[in-house]
């Protein structure tokens, strides 16, 4: 009985006290055990995250390296001992783009041809700090090309390499060495006489501040010793041969623990206060969690798939194909579709790369309509891919002809309507045992073969198309011959005519070439086999040098030379026209220079700066082939030019009931008048079409009626019997 009393007390404080404490209690050590173990998983990510980034980064310096180093230019202007070219594109380039902190080139003896060190302005000691680290890794890979030994070597990387962990200058770095070697196996080069670029990204300073920001590595530091220190993580650094090089360490994140802080207090409240809190506060792991988890799925996606587009990328799209062709029966057949779009660089050039972006965003919707069933990918800039598996000819086909008519539908973009193209190159592969690599180089020489044909079309691969590319070889090595020796090129001469009298005017001076075993070769042909080579400005110097030898020769007419956008894309273009305009003597304002819609497409405003130059001292313009280009009448509001070209396909529609381009001719000529310019038709082959150009108001005539191309000597035969009082009839 004298214990009812306390009873009460019991029932209402010590039970409900027991109660919350043991709930408390509970409650505590689970919330203690869930913070533990959430920061211990987020530190072990932390921890694989911060040993594979050093792991990518050694593939990454290599990888940045070979966008140097497998190059013709770079292989000839090292042996050259070319050091401006290798202080640009070794050195300082390496160093502004991909962060590279020194770089050398090591010739075949060891001694070091070149030294760019970011640190240290003396290279011969710049070098020496790092001779006995880089001279192992030279050896071993000068003994691997000797062996012929190309392990590692696939579709991203081009070329073998030694990659290593060091100390360079006090500082923990990458040193990798690469050979500098041919991308078109043009350049011939033994074992023996092959080059090395060494490049060396340090491992501390810019490197932590990039990782810590872009990872959110908070206070990373690197360590050579692993110091027993509190709250903080450490991960290992390996070097080649399996040693602990260092370590990075680094305050862990702690998703648990600011979790915990903040509902502790709460928990002594009562026990249903720490219920709710931490029922509260396992609610905000688990989300923790899941956005990691999120982070991770997202890190994992962008690695396979196109940023922009959201496309698979070159990995993905590779790792898919190797699996749909494995997997594939005996007799089933899967396709791979090149598409490459034409005329976007017009549309980066003229509407600026945003646009462009918000257009391949478009395009990529569009496949994947298309492929709704297959895999689309974005290799990279306009180009993408797809891959059908278990698919017929005509099914492949009419996928093809799907895709061009779905980008021949106009984008609108803005408010304003954008026409494209699409080009295909498809291959067919049957059963398990295809190369998935033999099966992507075919789509691209089939994508090549279509683009050549014309564009807005596909082409299915076929045993000719490799004899195809084997011959445009070919043509391209035969054309560096004929440029190198000045050999069966020769430059023929048309007569320009005045309209409304007939009098010679002057003369469009032409390049030929004919092969000594194929003929002549149309300049249509090898004119963009000479600029992808990299010879457009040699034939352009010898079209100029015979021209002002032909305006010497004819001191009364005036002379007309083409010039490529790739030449006048060079900053030594103006200076090479007036040197030879100096050299032989001629009046700039003799020399008239055609130029296509294509040299004003400049985002970099180089073609604009040499056109300015040159009719600053008099030199004339024209715009050829006007009005077949990308918004022909639109650009000549703000061009500066002096004469446009009225192209060949207007003049050919006179008379016909079916494309009568009178109008049209008529308000080109108009509108060259009303901006002061002269304008020329080209292309007239019939009495005609003469007439109606000269009552039209044209200034001057060429074509095939009038006459055709001819060598220097019938033109000098031809201007002697019909030169004569020319001032009086002009």
């Amino acid at each position: 009985m004298k214990y009812a009393r306390f009873r009460p007390l019991l029932l209402l404080f010590v039970l409900p006290l027991f109660a919350a404490l043991s709930i408390y209690t509970g409650l505590f050590a689970v919330l203690e055990f869930a913070t533990e173990r959430s920061d211990n998983i987020a530190a072990d990510r932390q921890k694989h995250l911060a040993e594979t980034l050093v792991s990518k980064m050694q593939a990454a310096v290599a990888h940045d390296q070979e966008s140097a180093t497998v190059w013709d230019d770079a292989v000839r202007n090292v042996s050259d001992g070319n050091a401006d070219w290798m202080e640009m594109n070794l050195g300082k380039w390496m160093f502004t783009y991909f962060q590279h902190d020194r770089a050398y080139v090591i010739a075949p003896d060891g001694r070091a041809v070149y030294v760019f060190a970011s640190d240290e302005a003396n290279a011969a000691k710049a070098y020496q700090q790092v001779r006995d680290v880089v001279s192992p890794l030279a050896d071993r890979l000068r003994a691997r090309l000797v062996d012929g030994d190309d392990t590692g070597i696939s579709d991203q990387v081009l070329s073998i390499g030694e990659s290593d962990l060091s100390t360079v200058n006090s500082h923990p770095a990458i040193v990798s060495v690469k050979p500098i070697v041919s991308d078109t196996g043009n350049v011939k080069q033994s074992p023996s006489e092959i080059y090395f670029h060494v490049a060396i990204r340090y491992l501390d300073g810019s490197f932590l501040t990039g990782m810590s920001s872009e990872y959110q590595f908070d206070d990373l530091t690197f360590a050579w010793t692993k110091a027993l220190q509190d709250k903080r993580s450490f991960a290992a650094i390996g070097s080649a041969d399996g040693k602990e090089f260092g370590y990075f360490s680094w305050r862990p994140f702690e998703p648990g623990e600011a979790v915990a802080k903040s509902v502790r207090p709460a928990l002594s409240a009562v026990g249903l206060s720490v219920f709710v809190a931490l029922a509260g506060m396992g609610a905000m792991i688990g989300a923790r969690n899941r956005k990691l988890r999120q982070s991770r799925a997202e890190l994992e996606h962008l690695a396979r798939h196109d940023t922009l587009t959201g496309l698979a990328n070159r990995a993905q799209f590779a790792e898919h194909l190797a699996t749909a062709i494995s997997g594939s029966a005996a007799t089933q057949s899967n396709a791979v579709l090149f598409m490459d779009l034409d005329r976007f660089k017009q549309v980066n050039d003229t509407l600026g790369h945003p646009v462009g972006d918000q257009l391949l965003v478009l395009v990529a919707d569009r496949l994947r309509e298309i492929f709704a069933d297959g895999v689309v990918g974005r290799l990279g800039g306009d180009e993408f891919t797809a891959v059908i598996t278990d698919v017929t000819n005509d099914q492949i086909s009419q996928s093809c002809r799907r895709v061009i008519e779905s980008m021949r539908r106009p984008f609108e973009i803005n408010g304003t309507p954008i026409s494209i193209g699409a080009s295909i190159g498809v291959v067919i592969g049957i059963g398990p045992d295809v190369d998935p690599s033999d099966m992507t180089r075919k789509a691209d020489i089939a994508l090549y073969n279509a683009k050549a044909a014309g564009r807005n079309r596909f082409a299915i691969f076929g045993p000719h198309m490799d004899d195809l590319v084997q011959d445009r070889r070919e043509l391209e090595c035969d054309l560096r011959l004929a440029v190198q020796n000045r050999r069966d090129l020769e430059v023929h001469f048309q007569p320009v005519y005045a309209a409304p009298n007939g009098a010679l005017f002057g003369a469009e001076a032409l390049l030929r070439w004919k092969h000594p075993s194929r003929g002549l070769i149309s300049p249509e042909v090898f004119i963009p086999i000479a600029e992808e080579c990299g010879v457009i400005a040699q034939l352009g110097d010898l079209v100029l040098e015979e021209a002002c030898l032909a305006a010497q020769r004819w001191p009364d007419l005036e002379i007309a030379i083409n010039a490529s956008p790739v030449e006048l894309r060079s900053e030594a273009y103006a200076l090479r026209v007036i040197a030879a305009l100096t050299n032989h003597g001629i009046d700039p304002t003799r020399l008239e220079i055609e130029i296509t819609e294509g040299t004003l497409l400049d985002s970099v405003g180089e073609c604009q700066r040499n056109i300015e130059a040159l009719r600053s001292i008099g030199v004339r313009f024209a715009l050829d082939d006007f009005g077949t280009g990308f918004s022909s009448f639109g650009r000549l509001q703000y061009i500066a030019v002096d004469r446009i070209k009225i192209d060949k396909s207007f003049v050919d529609g006179f008379g016909s009931q079916e494309a009568d381009n009178r109008a049209i001719v008529e308000a080109m000529i108009r509108l060259a008048r009303a901006k002061g310019l002269k304008t020329t038709a080209e292309g007239v082959e019939t009495e005609e079409q003469r007439a109606i150009l000269k009552e039209l108001g044209c200034d001057h005539l060429q074509g095939y009626l009038l006459s055709k191309p001819m060598p220097k000597e019938a033109f000098d035969m031809m201007v002697g019997a019909n030169v004569i009082d020319l001032q009086a009839k002009r």
